[in-house]
């Protein structure tokens, strides 16, 4: 399969990765696998996330990867962390005589890597992390075929990126508006037992479960839950 049909085969195999009904790791995780078996050379990768000031890794396929990707978070530099913030393109031929990161080669020799190549992220117009790849060998990712694959790769995976944090926020704010509207109904469920019980107003009977969520120190919804439950017990 000559190098066009190759990066073909990639953009299908990163098109089927499905979103609904999975977490932003497990979408993550599928695709550093995909980029693992796709990109010449590759024996290890991982997608570095740039939120603020901090990284971190969000998915990783080979120990080696997460290894090394530790090893820069340590230092706060490193060919993915500048890859990332900066969105270039950065490779390492050989850890053995690269001279940008000497205190983060010297350690990264130790866990196996020997070359690396660090794709930017690109989305709209900045860059929101790397797609790293790790190899035990010099040179390994040094030929045109393994940049091209990795870049198709990894512009890929900046749109799965954000369509899955999208998605994972959104499955958040859905989880989060859901307990918040079932909080609301056992409360109004609850003050309307206080309301019958003890012949008080809506007003008067939330300023009773109030009292009794701060002297025992738990939420209110706890406290409206205890008063439907226990009425329930009782029918």
């Amino acid at each position: 399969m000559g190098q066009t049909g190759r990066v073909q085969e990639l953009w299908r195999a990163l098109s089927q990765v499905a979103l609904a009904d999975r977490s932003l790791d497990d979408v993550l995780g599928e695709v550093t696998d995909i980029a693992a078996r796709s990109i010449p050379g590759a024996e290890a990768t991982s997608i570095t996330l740039v939120r603020g000031d901090k990284a971190f890794t969000a998915a990783h396929t080979g120990e080696m990867a997460l290894a090394a990707d530790e090893l820069q978070y340590e230092r706060g530099y490193g060919p993915c962390m500048d890859a990332g913030r900066a969105g270039v393109v950065l490779r390492v031929d050989d850890m053995r005589t690269e001279q940008r990161w000497r205190e983060y080669t010297a350690r990264v020799l130790e866990v196996g890597v020997r070359s690396s190549l660090s794709m930017p992220l690109p989305y709209q117009g900045s860059s929101i992390g790397a797609l790293n790849i790790y190899s035990t060998q010099p040179a390994a990712f040094a030929s045109q075929d393994s940049e091209e694959a990795a870049t198709a790769v990894a512009e890929a995976v900046a749109v799965l990126v954000a369509n899955a944090d999208a998605h994972d926020r959104l499955g958040a704010h859905a989880h989060n508006m859901r307990l918040a509207m079932e909080s609301r109904a056992v409360i109004e469920q609850a003050k309307g037992v206080l309301m019958a019980q003890q012949g008080v107003d809506a007003e008067q009977a939330f300023e009773v479960m109030r009292d009794a969520s701060q002297r025992y120190n738990r939420k209110l919804r706890d406290i409206a839950r205890g008063i439907v439950e226990s009425t329930q017990r009782r029918q």
